[in-house]
């Protein structure tokens, strides 16, 4: 039986689902966030003594003597943490305890680990037939280099994704956040969705199984097509669309800004609004706009040479050309449209007080109108927190 929730009453369309968590670093804890944050009861398994990998991870720490991590901080709200050695028998059967109340077990260890444990994923799902199991690795659970570690950024290069970004195909770049291990664990969630619609009907669970390279490849979207279909491959071009045009960012007096025009409506409409000939020999046609890229952006940022980026987003927006600024970290957290959707939480952390974290990106309505997302958001939980409490409930399920 799993020990009562020490993290008070929740709620949410996943109140009644508990997940163990035996995950660390991101692609996993993620998943199991956005579980969380649907209103599940998670109970986070971690290393004694060093915890999940990413406390470890940083700068930046905060606080004074605690030297919290805020990498850590960052995926790991609305969970209990209990502390196991799974080499030790005392800590398996506490885990096994645990696995025999719960809906949802995640993990991410390398092919083979949990089987020379004593706690194969077969073996698990025999002893609770209902457990949904996602295990996410780096490349996959089998083929030829299904064993390989993942890591990252070796699978946004491994995956293609890094030959998409940056300035021109002989500089690839990696995304600003660990996108390969985002998208694991995005991709994950959604398969135990799927798993625990199921199991209503059939009372039994499944195994999902998704990889970094299994998500980073589910995003090449049109690049993707672009060469199973067109047999083109698609190669880094900054920051413009390889397939509209103008579309990207652009230089103006005082900065830059990023205008959208995705149809011959729009293009028409920046014309008008700059003085343009928008029928001009070679421009007239998205395909003829593409493939004379240079000279549109030449023409796009002669037009803005004059405007400072402000009143030009201004003026922009009046002609209804899709446009935007790129903003800095400190200014999108301080932006008041990100504060009015809910991306803002604030939580009692055990050692730092009240911390502001990112919030989730869903939110949940009744058909009035009336807001129903969850917001019994739980700080991310000190090494153990729950251990003792979640034991003692393990011994003592009717205390």
């Amino acid at each position: 039986m799993v020990s009562p929730d020490m993290t008070g009453p929740r709620n949410g369309p996943l109140s009644d689902v508990v997940v163990v968590d035996l995950s660390r670093a991101l692609a996993g804890p993620h998943a199991t966030q956005m579980l969380g944050d649907l209103g599940a009861r998670v109970v986070k398994v971690e290393t004694p003594g060093t915890g999940d990998d990413s406390r470890g991870w940083g700068p930046p720490f905060v606080g004074d003597e605690a030297h919290v991590a805020t990498y850590f901080l960052s995926a790991n709200r609305n969970k209990e943490s209990i502390a196991l050695d799974l080499k030790d028998d005392a800590d398996r059967e506490v885990l096994l305890g645990l696995v025999d109340g719960a809906d949802v077990l995640v993990e991410n260890f390398r092919t083979g680990v949990l089987e020379r444990l004593g706690l194969g994923v077969a073996d698990l799902c025999a002893r609770n037939p209902r457990l949904v199991v996602l295990s996410i690795t780096g490349f996959g659970h089998d083929g030829p280099e299904g064993g390989r570690a993942g890591y990252d950024q070796i699978a946004q290069g491994e995956s293609g994704l890094m030959s998409l970004t940056g300035p021109d195909p002989e500089h690839p770049q990696k995304f600003g956040v660990p996108i390969a291990d985002l998208l694991a664990g995005m991709y994950g969630a959604y398969g135990v969705l799927a798993a625990l619609h199921e199991r209503a009907s059939t009372g039994v669970g499944r195994v999902v199984r998704t990889s970094l390279l299994a998500a980073s490849i589910g995003v090449h979207a049109y690049q993707g097509t672009r060469w199973t279909v067109a047999g083109e491959v698609a190669k880094a071009a900054g920051n413009h669309h390889p397939s509209i045009s103008p579309y990207g960012l652009f230089h103006c007096r005082d900065g830059i800004v990023q205008i959208a025009v995705g149809s011959e409506g729009l293009w028409r409409r920046l014309c008008a609004a700059f003085d343009l000939d928008p029928a001009a020999e070679g421009l007239a046609t998205n395909v003829e706009r593409v493939g004379n890229r240079e000279r549109v952006i030449g023409v796009v940022e002669d037009a803005f040479a004059d405007h400072d980026a402000e009143p030009l987003l201004a003026r922009l927006a009046e002609a209804g050309i899709p446009a935007g600024k790129v903003r800095t970290m400190d200014d999108v957290y301080t932006w008041d449209q990100v504060a009015s959707q809910g991306l803002l939480v604030d939580v009692e952390h055990p050692v730092l007080g009240t911390v502001t974290l990112p919030g989730p990106p869903l939110r949940f309505f009744d058909g009035d109108g009336t807001e129903v997302t969850p917001r019994d958001f739980t700080p991310p939980p000190a090494l153990d927190e729950h251990g003792e409490a979640i034991r003692r409930s393990l011994r003592e399920p009717d205390a």
